[in-house]
């Protein structure tokens, strides 16, 4: 089984998914960042990307990531081109990881953004969702980004819809008040999967 130990861990923009990953680190578990990995992926592939969509969204041999977001967020064709060509290379390279970590039989946290927008492509249980409501969603990227509110919206509603996965997670993390408070949730995910590794020192 190639998941056996894998904890699948997801959200939605701006959710807050790197906070928990950082808390999560510090109590010892190993994460693979499927986001660092497609980076990792786009650039290795930067000629073709140039020639799929243009030498302006390549620079000095690495894909200018923001641009090339801006041009496929608009374009939904595009989008899938690219992501018909990144999906399969992201995938191989979570397996890869994944093998190597299940040597040690130890619980670690495979982070994916796109989980459900990807159609669920990987099998692995759980899924916890970090949670942040709708609202909060678009005023963090308002904060973050820079973005203006109706560019923050339609980024957010661009993936499915945050209560929808909170519906369909096997845990949820609710990171919509403050630093302690997901402090705290992170403790609670702590104690559930606890209770999965009788022998687990976390």
């Amino acid at each position: 089984m190639e998941f056996k130990n894998a904890i699948l861990l997801t959200g939605g923009i701006a959710t807050g998914k790197s906070s928990v990953c950082n808390f999560l680190k510090l109590h010892g578990f190993s994460i693979i960042d499927a986001d660092k990995i497609a980076h990792e992926v786009l650039d290795e592939n930067a000629s073709k990307i140039s020639e799929m969509f243009g030498d302006e969204y390549v620079k000095d041999g690495r894909v200018d990531r923001r641009k090339l977001g801006e041009l496929v967020f608009s374009d939904k064709d595009k989008k899938s081109s690219l992501e018909a060509l990144l999906h399969p290379l992201i995938e191989d390279k979570i397996k890869k990881e994944a093998l190597k970590l299940e040597k040690f039989n130890v619980p670690y946290i495979v982070d994916i953004p796109l989980f459900f927008e990807t159609g669920k492509r990987y099998d692995i249980k759980p899924v916890v969702v970090v949670y942040a409501p709708k609202e909060l969603q678009i005023e963090r990227l308002v904060k973050r980004e820079g973005y203006d509110l109706s560019h923050a919206k339609s980024r957010v509603e661009s993936q499915i819809d945050i209560e929808k996965k909170r519906q369909e997670a096997d845990f949820v993390i609710d990171n919509s008040k403050d630093i302690k408070h997901l402090q705290k949730e992170v403790d609670r995910f702590l104690d559930f999967i606890r209770g999965r590794y009788a022998d687990l020192k976390i």
